[in-house]
This record gives C-alpha cells, sequence and structure tokens, in this order.
C-alpha cells in the first residue's frame, strides 16, 4: 500500500507537493498521476479568494492510504463522496466505509487529521470544497439563528467542525450533472465554480443553530464515536442496545456520548441506528432476493408494519412501491 501524508487548504500551496507524493505532475488545473496508480482527472481550481475545490473521478489500480495533516486552521472541509468501490476513513485503526452507498458527506475542521484509504479498483467521483472559516462567518451573518452563535462556532478553542452524513437529493443531482460535463472543455471552470458555490449555498441554508452542538472534538473523541457508529452499523439486524451500553463501550459518560454523537453524525444514536436499518432494507429489497416480510424479520422491524410506516418516512414511498420503481 502506498502511504501519503499530505495537507489541504484554500490556498492551493499542497497542489504540487501533493502531485510529487503520487508520482506525477501538475499542468494547468490539473494533477497528472501514473496510470499505474489510478486512471481519470485530478483538477484543482481556486473558486475565489477564499474557496478552493478539489475535482476526482478516477479509478485507482493501486491501493492508497492518504493521511491529510493540515498546516493551517483557517478553513473548514466539506467533501462529498460517491465512490464505488472500498473506500474508507480511517480512525483510530476503525475503518468506516464511505461513499455512493455508505456515508458519502463530511464536513471537517481543518484542526482535524484524517486518514483516508481506498482500495485498488474502486471508481472515485468526489469533490472536495475548502472554505476560510472568514468566509463561513460573512455566511452566517445573515442567518439570524445563528449571527448571534457565530463566535463560538468557529473558534477551535471552544468547537471542532466536524460531521458524517448523507449529501441531499438536490447535492447529488449537482454532482451528477457536474459529471456530465467535459473535463477538458473550457466551460468546465465555469461549471465546476457553479457547483461549488451551489453546493456552499445549501450547506450554509441547511444550517440551524438547533443541529449544532458547540464542543470540542479530539481525535480521541472522534475515534470513539466512530468506532461506535461502527458497532451500530453492522449490528443493524438485532434491537437498538441501548445510550448506557454505547457510551460504556467507548468509556465516556453517557451525557457526553450523546452529545458528541449527535455533534458528529448530525443524529441521535438511535436516529442513527433506525436509519442505518433503513437504508440496508433499501439495499436488500434492491436485491430482489426477499419479500418485505422477509426483510423485515432479517432486520428485526417490530413488525411489517412498522417496518412500512418507518421506510414511508425516510423515502417518502412505501416498500411496495420502491419495488415497482425497480421494475
Amino acid at each position: 500500500m502506498k502511504k501519503i501524508t499530505h495537507h489541504y487548504g484554500v490556498e492551493l500551496d499542497w497542489v504540487e507537493p501533493l502531485a510529487k507524493e503520487l508520482e506525477g505532475k501538475v499542468e494547468g488545473n490539473f494533477i497528472l498521476v501514473p496510470d499505474y496508480i489510478h486512471t481519470g482527472d485530478r483538477y484543482v481550481l481556486n473558486c475565489d479568494p477564499n474557496i478552493s475545490a478539489l475535482y476526482l473521478d478516477v479509478v485507482y489500480h493501486s491501493e492508497i492510504h492518504l493521511r491529510q495533516v493540515n498546516k493551517t486552521d483557517d478553513f473548514i472541509g466539506v467533501y462529498y463522496n460517491l465512490t464505488e468501490g472500498r473506500a474508507a476513513l480511517l480512525s483510530d485503526d476503525i475503518v468506516n466505509r464511505i461513499g455512493r452507498w455508505s456515508y458519502n458527506m463530511a464536513i471537517i475542521d481543518s484542526t482535524l487529521h484524517s486518514d483516508y484509504i481506498v482500495k485498488r479498483g474502486s471508481e472515485t467521483f468526489a469533490l472536495c470544497i475548502f472554505i476560510k472559516k472568514d468566509t463561513i462567518k460573512e455566511y452566517f451573518q445573515n442567518n439570524h439563528a445563528l449571527k448571534k452563535h457565530i463566535d463560538n462556532i468557529l473558534d477551535s478553542k471552544k468547537n471542532t467542525i466536524v460531521k458524517f452524513t448523507r449529501m441531499s437529493n438536490k447535492s447529488y443531482n449537482l454532482l451528477v450533472n457536474l459529471r456530465s460535463k467535459k473535463i477538458q472543455e473550457k466551460s468546465f471552470e465555469f461549471h465546476l465554480k457553479g457547483t461549488v458555490l451551489n453546493l456552499i449555498a445549501e450547506f450554509i441554508e441547511k444550517i440551524t443553530f438547533d443541529e449544532i452542538v458547540i464542543d470540542t472534538v479530539n481525535e480521541d473523541d472522534l475515534a470513539n464515536i466512530m468506532r461506535s457508529k461502527m458497532y451500530l452499523t453492522e449490528n443493524i439486524k438485532y434491537a437498538f442496545p441501548g445510550i448506557p451500553f454505547l457510551a460504556q463501550e467507548v468509556n465516556m459518560s453517557v451525557s457526553k456520548y450523546k452529545k458528541l454523537f449527535k455533534k458528529i453524525t448530525g443524529m441521535t444514536p438511535n436516529y442513527f441506528f433506525m436509519n442505518s436499518k433503513l437504508l440496508e432494507s433499501k439495499r436488500l429489497l434492491e436485491e430482489k432476493q426477499l419479500t418485505i416480510k422477509q426483510v423485515s424479520e432479517e432486520l428485526n422491524f417490530a413488525g411489517s408494519s412498522y417496518f412500512i410506516i418507518k421506510f414511508k418516512e425516510l423515502f417518502g414511498m412505501s416498500p411496495k412501491n420502491f419495488i415497482r420503481l425497480l421494475q
């Protein structure tokens, strides 16, 4: 496995060093990498003095471990990842799958280190956006619900910005539309910049103070919550184990566990568990091997009727109608 330590940032001083680590070079906006590492495109764009982006549409032919250790704490990274294959964020040796069918959006403070591992054969389509915290502050000034909390939210001594979630349908459609554009054409730069600004606008519009947990997160805390998240994901066929048990497993108080879990995932542990169950039920239905009743029993729902209600709440249609769409 090829291991690379690198940094990102709004300033593009990281582009040449990353290209060198990947045994490649920079030509214009492109990072050109040898085919035995990956084929496809890496495209970098400085959208304005406070926002830059990295666009990837590649197929990996080598296993890569990218360790991100940033040199500044003045930006946040918003990562949209629609990888088809085996890609994961590594935290304290806990592998957290990311990609199209997993949790495919991450918002990470530049103060945090992260490890990204992608396996050979994986098709990665991703857009990484780097935004100065001062620019986020300007956006928040227009949000009355957040305005008075801005300083606390962006003060790294009081708060760490970190969240792992799923992108909205709107974001997904914006990315799919961008991918349909030809990267070799001069107009691609304008399409990319427009997509980046639209994604940022949606990200800002969706933030409410009720969803923000003001607290710092160190690497151990992050690793513990990610470990707990993985435990819940791996045990979705069973009943919810209870918050006291989960908190004890990562050596946290119940109050700290609930607070950090909500901060990092954007959900309560109970909601995350149910959401993961329903995502798995959708995957099982897509395979067309099990009936609705069998899926309900496989995932230990409290009866088919309850499963149908919860499925409709999340996906906006009944399992029966979803199956019809697959035909």
